[in-house]
Parts: C-alpha cells; structure tokens; sequence
C-alpha cells in the first residue's frame, strides 16, 4: 500500500468527484475487439492444430480489427518450438492452466474462444479444462470438436460443464448443434452453427496440377489426413482390383503421416497393414504414397491434381472433417460414407454417399463417375459451388458474428439529483408478515418463505430511504421490525432465520451470520431512523441480543456485529458494551489477519467468502472509535487488496464470485451478487474516513456502476424506476430473478452512494 492509502495497483484515477450527479459507468469500444485463442496449434500435427492455426491465420487475414491473443496446448512429452505466440499451456500442469487463465485475465481480452477435444488437455477425459474455464472472466466461445452420442458420465459432465460457461457455442453441423441442444441441455439460442474453412482456389485446374505430378494421363483417386484405423482406407485398397482392371489408367494417392499417438503407441504398423494388403491384391503399382504432414500449400497443390476424393471412413458419428470441407471447396467428386458431416455437406447432389464397410459400394461408384466424364465434372461444378459457402473469407465473416455476439454491449448510464430508485420492486416482495426471499423472474417465490437476513436489510433501508412519506415509512419500517422482533428467541437467546411462507419458523437458532446481521440492522435503526420510537425498540432489543456475539466464532458474524456497535457508538459514545464488542472483535479479526496473511495474500482467510469487504470495514470503522492505528492500518492494507481483486483490468468491477468460496487462495469471477458490490461501496466510505483519500470514492463509483453495466458481462442488473434488481451475474450474463437480497443491495447502495462526502 502506499503511505497516504491510495489503492496501489488498482488502476484507479483519482480524480472523481463521487456527487449523487456523477454517478456512472464505464462504455466499452468494440471496434477492435482482441480475442484470446485457445487449442493445440502448430507445429503440432493434429486436425485442432490445423484449425486453430487456420483460425488465427484466416481472421488476421480477413478481420485485421481482431487481435487475437493465441495461448497453444503444450504436451511437455513432445515439446516444440511455437513460433511468437501469447503463451503456451502445459497441458497436465493444473498450475500453467492457472498461470494462463491469470494472464488472460490481466490482458483484458473481450472473449476466450476455446477449441475442445477431449485428448487434449490433461486429466481424465481432460477434465483439466473445467476448472480452467472457471477461472476465466471473458465470455467464453466454446467449439467442441467431438460432441459424443453416447458419453460415458464422465464426458457427459465435462462437456454439460464447458456449456454452462459459454455466452456462445460454435458447431460446425446441425447435427451437433442438435445432440448439444437435446441431449446435453445447451441453450438454442446460443449455438451457432459455422462449417469448417475451406480454402479459396480456381475451379478446374486438375490438368495443370496433374502434370506437376507427373500423372497427366492418370485418373487420380486421393485421400489425405492423418493416417490411423477408422479412415476405412483398407476398403479403397480392396475396391482397386476391379478399378484398375476396367480403368487401368488410375491412381490412388494416400497422402499424409500417420498419426502422432497411433505413431508412438504402434509404429507404422498400420500402414505396413496397408501396404501388405496392396501387394496381396496386387495394386501396389497402383497406390502412391506420401507419408508426410505437408503444409497447407503443398496439400491444396496436390488435392488440386485429384479427380474423384475418398472419405470411406468407419466412424459415421464424425460431425467434423476439416479434409472433406477441403476438398468439396477445390471442387472435388467425394465418395464418402455416411458419416455425419458428409451427410451434411453432400446433400443436393453434392457428392456420393455409399455402403458403409463396403469395398464393393466404393468400386461400383468409382468406376461409374469414370465411365460417364460429363457426370464427373458436374459432380466437380456442384462441389465447387457448395464450398462457396465455406471458403476462408465467409468462414471468417461468419465467426466474427460469434464473437461479436459473445462481447457484451457496454452503454454508458448515467443518474441524477433528482432520481432516486423506485419502490415498487421492494414491496412487491413484501406482505404483512415481512419481505420474501426469492422470486421467479420478478414473481416472488411463497415457497421459500422469509429471512431475517433480508427483514434486517428492508428495516436498513426504511431507516434511509427518501421515498416514502413518514408514515408510509413507518408503517413499512414496523412490519420489518416486527419481523426481527418475533425472530428472537427467548429459549436460545438467539435470532431464527428462515420462516416458511405458513409462518412457522424452520429453526430455533439462525446462522452466526444471520444473528449478526441482526445485530447490524438494530445498531443502524438506533443511529439512522427518525422515529423515537422506534430507537427506542431497538436499543432495548440490541441491549437484550448483545450477548449472543460472545458465541461467535465466524469472522463475517463479527464483523456484522461490530458495524452495528459502531452505528449504536455514533448515538450512544458510553455504551460499554458495544465498546468492548469492537475491541475484542477488532483483535480476533487483526489475529486472523495476521495468522493468514502470506506476501501475496494479504487476506483474514485462506478462502475468499461473500461480502469480503465487511471485514476491513469493520476493522477500520473500529480502529477510528478506538483511535488504534494498527486496526486502522491493517484494515485499509486488507481493503486495498480486496479492492485490487475487485478490479479487472478493463478498468470495472468485478467481485469474488461465488465459485470462489471453497477454493483456497483463488479467486474465480463467478457467480457476481449484488451485495459484493454493497460491501464494496459502503468499506470504500470507511477508507475514506481513514485515509481522505478520493481513489476510495472512485472504487465506491466503480462498484456502483457494476449495477448498470460496467461489469464482466456489460450487462444492466438494476432498474432505477421500480427499484428492482437482479439476482447478479453468471458466465451467460444476468440472472434474471429480482430476489430481495439483490433489490435490497441495490437500493442499499444507492443511498450508500448519495451519503458519501463530496470531495473538495
């Protein structure tokens, strides 16, 4: 921290004169969006290598306004040397996943596009890459390479994980878009379906390419891409006998190296299959080989020289084939299985569809396009014209639209002197017996009954707000007061928390947080609210439950506690029970600072809770009572680092989310709540105090603005005419239920807002 308390490394300007009218958020430019890429990329030889690469290639080519940060997947038992790339991720250290997500993170990139196979990353299945997406808090574009029919449940929850964190999932069939829709839940309306890149060449240049060959007379049959079982070569290899006896002129080219894996688990034992099977049939003058992972030119060159494209592949769940949309974009007759994505793309007269596991089916098309040339070459012109559709220029396009999509709209927005939130939205939450928990949308839920948690922060805000007249505040302010009254119980000396909608309580004893909370909201009816009366009924029911916080052993119920003795301090400066709560609250927290600190977790615990900031709020506002300089101090050194991690590096706030409660030392962005943000405001009011300094009135603006749009999602939570809020935001963008606890942190927050000091 620095000397004089400013928020060191937080990026926070301190120049913001936080008035009620300068209220704001912060806007976004989307003109040049800048995207970290995420696969295995080359010089690595697999079909995701090839993809991302032609990926980053074809938008820098064609979309130069996206930057594009490329983070490639590092096998450690296969190093390679990438060319200057963002970074690399070593795919079984969960550490580098960390290490990566922390530096995408800092880069402030507007969307994570991740490329997903299940070999790829490390683990199980690759479940490696759950909690790295967790981590992340750019919207997320996930393209899954494989989406299985039939998973087993370990899959099935990888990939059901992966689909929650999207805003935008891109397929490359209507198939996958379907099975992800209907067997693994993901939304319609965010899947898109882009097919694979192709690239763009001249129709009809066989002839030329031919004679670069050597093959001018040749009919030639191709096939190219990784060589492994399952490509159903061995069935071109049977078919060629009868080919080549009534077309002795053709040639089949089998072109590319054998798998990398197939390659260390078993050598070239399958091509030596191939080729024995070859020289059995007698074809083996018939069949070139080109054991060899060409780069791309070199690739187009050679399939440029083919007559009629083989898939026959086994497998016909493929949905993807980067080398089928190659070759159907060069204008190629395909023969093909019915895999999936043939199915797809060969529609129309596009190419043929055969038998599967037929060598027989194979033979009978193949010479059938050789005996009739004109059907050939109109099979060549559909081909040619259907890959209009995907070449580069188009796919690029296409997944720009997708990112575009996946980027939240930031508007700027803007209050008033005169606004004030709305009401409507509180008290449509309400009945005669309290405010309910939850709604459905803005409906609230009776099934959930009440909370005094809530019924504690409805009286707060009847003590503050201005848009009631006296005795509409009044009588609201007694129901929320009632609430708490009938919540104490005499047998356990303790508060209840959960009332079911029958009114019946579901507890003799609430938690040690909804006790403090109590507390709280006593300590501010005594200090904030305008009615005698009603500081009256408080103090006498603060007096009667102050002894219950001598069984509190959780820091946030401490801290809850202690801010209520600080507010019944402001009234009452004798009360000597209240003075001894924050002394020895303040000393239990500094201890747990002091236990739990370590050089880069300056933190009262190992883990990161909800309402974070209520612990340096309250160990500052007690340190200012009791004029002790080391709670005031390490209450602004704890709120400066739990400040830094509230703030991305776009510049906005970005609260602990909840993901982070049980994670040691780690601090995920998601799900963000509406009472981070109060916490934040109203902490940031007690740096002032401690230290004068503005950098605390901007991270209150910043906190406020959350509410608006200047968050991880650019989404709008709060609605300034009905007072309503919603319940925060996850990796999709807003939840859309309005519960209490997130209209009441709102409205919280506004009038934290409209008291905090005008700065001179």
């Amino acid at each position: 921290m620095e000397a004089d308390g400013r928020l060191k490394d937080v990026r926070l300007p301190d120049s913001t004169a936080c008035r009620l009218s300068s209220f704001r958020s912060h806007s976004l430019s989307l003109e040049a969006p800048r995207i970290a890429l995420i696969g295995n990329y080359p010089p690595r030889r697999c079909g995701i290598a090839t993809f991302t690469g032609d990926v980053h290639e074809k938008l820098t080519r064609f979309h130069p306004e996206v930057s594009v940060d490329l983070y490639a997947l590092e096998d450690p038992d296969r190093p390679l040397k990438y060319p200057p790339i963002a970074g690399t991720i070593s795919r079984a250290d969960p550490q580098s996943y960390l290490q990566a997500a922390q530096r995408i993170n800092r880069s402030a990139v507007d969307v994570v596009w991740l490329q997903h196979e299940y070999g790829i990353f490390g683990g199980t299945y690759g479940d490696m890459v759950c909690d790295f997406v967790d981590m992340l808090a750019a919207p997320l574009i996930l393209t899954p390479h494989t989406v299985l029919a039939d998973p087993d449940p370990k899959q099935r929850a990888i990939l059901e994980h992966l689909i929650a964190r999207s805003s935008r999932i891109m397929v490359m069939s209507a198939y996958s878009r379907d099975l992800l829709a209907e067997s693994y839940g993901a939304p319609h309306e965010l899947l898109d379906i882009v097919h694979h890149g192709a690239p763009y060449r001249p129709f009809g240049r066989q002839a030329e390419f031919k004679a670069r060959l050597g093959l001018s007379d040749r009919n030639v049959l191709m096939t190219f891409g990784l060589l492994s079982p399952g490509k159903g070569l061995e069935l071109v290899i049977e078919a060629l006998p009868e080919i080549v006896r009534q077309h002795p002129r053709t040639i089949y080219r089998i072109v590319g190296a054998t798998h990398p894996h197939l390659l260390a688990s078993e050598g070239e034992a399958y091509r030596e299959k191939l080729l024995l099977l070859a020289e059995e049939l007698g074809v083996s003058g018939h069949i070139e080989w080109d054991a060899r992972f060409l780069d791309t030119d070199e690739l187009l060159d050679q399939l440029e020289a083919c007559d009629i494209y083989l898939t026959p592949y086994l497998n016909l769940q493929q949905s993807t084939s980067g080398t089928l949309s190659y070759a159907v974009a060069l204008g190629k007759a395909v023969i093909a299985t019915p895999y999936l994505h043939a199915r797809e793309l060969l529609t129309d007269g596009v190419g043929c569809l055969v038998e599967p596991d037929s060598a027989s089916a194979i033979m009978h098309t193949v010479c059938h396009l050789l005996d009739n040339p004109e059907e050939l070459q109109s099979l060549q012109r559909r081909a040619y014209e259907r890959g209009r559709e995907t070449i580069w220029p188009r796919f690029a396009d296409k997944t720009v639209k997708v990112i575009e999509s996946a980027i939240a709209h930031r508007k700027e927005t803007a209050t008033s002197d005169a606004t004030h939130p709305g009401l409507s939205g509180v008290f449509a939450m309400c009945d005669s017996v309290g405010i309910l928990q939850h709604a459905t949308g803005i409906v609230p839920e009776r099934a959930h009954g009440y909370c005094l948690d809530d019924n504690a922060r409805a009286l707060m805000l009847m003590n503050v707000t201005n848009g009631l007249s006296r005795d509409d505040r009044m009588r609201r302010s007694l129901t929320f007061a009632s609430f708490l009254q009938d919540a104490w119980n005499e047998e356990t000396n303790h508060f209840r928390n959960f009332m079911g909608f029958d009114r019946c309580w579901a507890e003799a004893q609430g938690s040690d947080d909804s006790n403090g909370r109590a507390l709280r909201a006593l300590g501010h009816t005594l200090r904030h609210s305008t009615d005698p009366g009603l500081r009256r009924w408080a103090k006498r029911l603060y007096d009667t439950a102050l002894p219950l916080t001598m069984t509190l052993d959780c820091p946030r119920a401490t801290a809850f506690a202690m801010l209520g003795a600080v507010d019944t301090l402001h009234i009452l400066p004798d009360h000597g029970a209240s003075y001894d709560l924050l002394s020895e609250g303040a000393s239990f927290l500094h201890r747990l600072l002091d236990v739990s600190r370590r050089p880069d977790w300056a933190w009262f615990e190992t883990v990161l809770g909800y309402d974070n900031p209520r612990l340096s709020e309250a160990l500052i506002e007690a340190g200012l009572i009791l004029e002790n300089k080391d709670f005031i101090e390490a209450g602004v050194e704890s709120l400066l680092w739990i400040s830094k991690q509230q703030v991305s590096e776009n510049g906005w706030f970005s609260p602990v989310g909840s993901d982070s409660f049980s994670k040691p030392y780690r601090h995920l962005p998601f799900d963000q709540q509406p009472l981070e943000a109060l916490a934040a405001i109203e902490a940031a009011k007690s740096g002032y105090a401690a230290t004068a300094n503005s950098s605390w009135l901007d991270h209150a603006n910043k906190a406020w603005s959350w509410f608006f749009g200047a968050n991880d999602r650019g989404v709008s939570l709060a609605d300034l005419t009905t007072g309503r809020c919603r319940d925060g935001i996850n990796p999709r963008g807003a939840n859309e239920n309005c519960g209490a606890e997130s209209i009441l942190a709102f409205q919280l927050s506004y009038y934290a807002m409209a008291a905090m000091p005008e700065e001179r």
